[in-house]
């Protein structure tokens, strides 16, 4: 087994294949990973306390008012000591307390607290999973940002068979294998990233500018991915409302010009990916006080093209990323005028997306993209938030990276 000395915290669930959580925590701690357990009031209908502190070595959480160890307020702490969470079974019904962001108890609330990657493995029946309220809290979920494998085809405990069966501690294993795998390896390899976000500003006077609506949500769910891939990663990006997290690196600018000086002196970079809606134009000169609308110069303003970022580092043969990445913001032609710029640009990748509708467009939580690579293979993400579409594009890239011939799953 690959999977050793990881910190893992096991939220025991109530239904009959909690059972497999004394196998996984015993297959755990063979590699000599650190294993902690919450068992919630259902799950102890089906396990003990005793079996699980027995095979972890340590206590079992279950209330969070435990007055013996709240001291150390164990949602908190719980979940910063974890490299990830594990959910086994996710029932139907915590599916929906986690999609309503509900905090009842120990389990819900160190998950709404978390900071960690979240890993739901459900079991339940068939018929509750086929159901159109499960499959609409498992897109939420999704959305959100959760983790899910499973569930399996198979006999369930009830003796119907279909889709509902839990994965086993085996193929838990064999996922956290490849999602540490990926992760050190990264770090191992020191590996950098570059992303632009947001618009930029071209002003003609000290108060008017010429810009566009993006927000930078996109490029900074991006960048959030990244690093919590492992990337070293920095964020450049145009003005914005966004309250930025910390442990990223940021570099903020105003015009296309400081953009693309700061992509230059953030070189080199082992991906860079071009989120940001850069003013294609400027005016050349800007004017020191405010124009009057009468004033001759308001009427014949010169412009003259930004330098291309884009192009910069799809073309840049002393300091080109291993993999370059654009964004294609296109109103008519989605896919032909996106593969046209990728070839003209020498992007390895372009990401697609229509910019004329308003619920998946500028300033929008919501985004709907086609990922085209330069040998015409595309991937469509449906409707979702941006948050889901940047953890979509994160796997896509780290794949690239890894493996240059396996692009899409």
């Amino acid at each position: 087994m690959y999977l050793k000395n990881k910190k893992i915290l096991v939220i025991v669930g109530g239904g009959i294949a909690a059972y497999k959580c004394l196998d996984l925590i015993r297959i755990l701690k063979r590699g000599n990973n650190e294993v902690k357990s919450i068992l919630t009031k259902s799950g102890k209908e089906f396990v003990t306390p005793l079996s699980i502190t027995t095979l972890s070595k340590t206590n079992t959480y279950e209330d969070i008012f435990d007055k013996t160890s709240e001291a150390e307020i164990d949602h908190i702490s719980l979940s910063r000591w974890a490299d990830i969470i594990i959910v086994m079974p996710t029932t139907a019904n915590f599916m929906t307390k986690l999609s309503i962001g509900k905090a009842e108890d120990l389990a819900t609330t160190v998950i709404l607290a978390s900071n960690k990657d979240i890993l739901l493995v459900p079991a339940m029946n068939v018929r509750m999973w086929i159901h159109k309220a499960t499959q609409k809290n498992l897109k939420i979920l999704q959305d959100y940002g959760y983790l899910f494998l499973g569930p399996e085809k198979g006999e369930m405990a009830c003796g119907e068979y279909g889709e509902g069966k839990m994965s086993s501690p085996r193929q838990i294993i064999a996922y956290l294998e490849n999602y540490f795998n990926k992760r050190d390896l990264i770090k191992k390899k020191r590996l950098k990233a570059l992303v632009t976000a947001g618009p930029t500003r071209e002003y003609f006077d000290p108060i008017r500018y010429i810009s566009n609506e993006s927000s930078g949500k996109q490029g900074y769910e991006i960048a959030l991915a990244l690093n919590k891939f492992g990337f070293k990663t920095t964020l450049i990006t145009g003005p914005s409302n966004i309250n930025f997290q910390k442990d990223i690196k940021i570099k903020k600018v105003v015009t296309a010009e400081e953009m693309f000086n700061e992509v230059k002196n953030s070189l080199p970079a082992d991906v860079a990916i071009c989120a940001a809606a850069v003013t294609d134009l400027k005016p050349l000169k800007k004017n020191k006080n405010k124009i009057k609308k009468d004033d001759l110069i308001f009427k014949s303003l010169n412009f003259q093209k930004n330098k291309d970022i884009l192009e910069f580092l799809g073309k840049n043969n002393r300091f080109r990323p291993k993999l370059v990445v654009g964004f294609s913001a296109e109103t008519e032609n989605l896919v032909n005028n996106s593969i046209y710029k990728m070839k003209r640009k020498n992007c390895d990748l372009i990401i697609a997306n229509n910019v004329s509708k308003k619920d998946i467009g500028f300033d929008s939580d919501y985004n709907k993209v086609s990922i085209i690579d330069n040998k015409g293979n595309t991937k469509i993400i449906k409707k979702s938030r941006k948050s889901f579409v940047a953890n979509k594009i994160a796997e896509i890239v780290l794949n690239k990276l890894l493996d240059n011939n396996k692009l899409f799953n």
